[in-house]
């Protein structure tokens, strides 16, 4: 009714609300619906679909929906400017960053909406990997130079000598042959125990495993190949003699073809001894930059070993070893922990390893 109209108007203090209600009234008054429309400044297409709308449910209908949901409680640049305050301080604890917004911005969140609104803010939400500090910045890139030199047969050079090194001893020894193609390898060393518990499981009680107590001294080196076979072996140490024997190890497994072994910066690694017995070998080694361990991805077959490993008990130390290599065996032959390591440093060599 025209009363009822009137009761709507006199309440209304929203102004989309009230230009709709004068338009209804206009209209109930005779006016046409041009005339109408025309008299809340709008036109005559709008007069027409607000019409059909009150007809077909009233003032339910009348009403915009704009959807979108409600505004955010940041707008765009006090997100940009909570970017820049975690940045200066990152890593942060979620508890931090919901103080850290309470105190700059008057704003509080619901703990589990603020997991979302980081995840549109595009924060990493991931265990902080330790930055050392003698790592280079360039460190990618340095990798990628010398991942291209050793692919480089030209120089006439033994790839491992450096200046200053022995002239004599550098030479490949005669059983040795390395035009079969080439295999690419990472080698690192871990130390992998039967109560290293890195896996979550459900118990009833107390949760807990009885294990013999069985403790392996030896260190495993393994031998992660992208192409060729890969090795895991249990030297008694890891001196430089020691390295050299499962640098023999590694040559025995994969005969007739050059092998490029990235591996780290531990000293027995970069001795003079060893890069010669590797060179002797058919091995040439690539070095990661200093500090870089997460160049490596034998360090990620370690993590899923350790993972895999964790939950099972074994009565003594040589049954140990008979499982880490059966889990080596089967987790080196995935391609998938070196994936982004051959998008970023092996796309132009592909074509030569075998």
């Amino acid at each position: 009714s025209e009363d009822d109209l009137d009761r709507l108007l006199a309440e209304s203090t929203d102004e989309k609300l009230t230009e709709r209600l004068i338009f209804v009234k206009r209209l109930y008054k005779g006016a046409t619906l041009e005339d109408a429309a025309d008299d809340v400044g709008r036109s005559s297409a709008t007069g027409t679909r607000w019409a059909r709308r009150w007809n077909k449910g009233g003032l339910g209908l009348l009403m915009p929906n704009f959807g979108g949901g409600r505004p955010p409680k940041l707008g765009e640049e006090q997100q940009q400017r909570l970017l820049e305050l975690l940045r200066e301080g990152q890593p942060w604890k979620k508890q931090e960053i919901q103080h850290l917004i309470n105190e700059e911005f008057d704003v509080e969140f619901h703990p589990a909406h603020l997991t979302t609104f980081l995840e549109k803010l595009g924060l990493s939400y991931a265990i902080p990997r330790t930055k050392r500090p003698s790592r280079p910045e360039n460190a990618e890139e340095i990798l990628d130079e010398r991942v291209g030199d050793a692919f480089d047969e030209g120089t006439g050079e033994p790839h491992n000598k450096r200046d200053g090194d022995d002239e004599e001893g550098w030479v490949v020894d005669e059983e040795i042959r390395t035009d079969g193609g080439t295999v690419l390898g990472f080698l690192d060393t871990s130390h992998p125990q039967p109560w290293d518990n890195s896996q979550r499981l459900y118990t009833v009680d107390d949760p807990h495993i009885t294990r013999p107590l069985v403790k392996l001294d030896e260190p495993a080196v393994g031998f992660y190949a992208l192409s060729g076979e890969s090795v895991v072996q249990f030297p008694s140490n890891q001196e430089k003699e020691r390295i050299c024997e499962c640098l023999e190890g590694i040559r025995e497994q994969n005969p007739s073809r050059r092998i490029l072994l990235v591996l780290d910066n531990f000293s027995s690694h970069v001795y003079e001894y060893t890069r010669k017995r590797a060179h002797q070998l058919g091995i040439d080694l690539v070095f990661l930059p200093v500090g870089s361990p997460d160049l490596n991805p034998i360090e990620q077959v370690w993590k899923s070993l350790k993972w895999e490993a964790s939950p099972l008990i074994v009565e003594s130390a040589a049954e140990y070893r008979a499982l880490l290599t059966e889990l080596f065996e089967k987790l080196t032959a995935q391609l998938s922990f070196a994936a982004s390591w051959i998008d970023n440093h092996l796309d132009d060599y592909l074509q030569k390893l075998c």
